[in-house]
């Protein structure tokens, strides 16, 4: 199945146009939660049932965002090898 882009952006979680989704079984749990999206200015929409499991995801997401990792240099063939011994790295090491 091929996807195909519509032109639309979707919007950052937590914002009027894709606010935050919790499902939490208590209302002691909704003041809990409720405090922490007025704290940080989410957006939120939390829902009480208590014949369902919690779900507090979206809020997982945005208390730890994902960071991009930045991929450490590697010694390439023909380059001096990093022992510090003045031959090419594929001469020394890199057997």
């Amino acid at each position: 199945m091929q996807k195909i882009f519509d032109g639309k952006k979707t919007a950052k979680l937590g914002t009027e146009t894709n606010p935050a989704v919790v499902n939490v079984q208590t209302e002691k749990r909704v003041k809990e939660l409720k405090s922490v999206f007025e704290e940080n200015n989410w957006n939120h929409t939390i829902t009480v049932d208590p014949d369902k499991p919690e779900d507090i995801t979206d809020l997982d997401i945005l208390l730890n965002p994902l960071t991009t990792r930045i991929a450490e240099k590697t010694v390439g063939r023909n380059e001096p090898c990093p022992c510090g011994s003045g031959k090419k790295y594929k001469k020394c090491c890199g057997n």
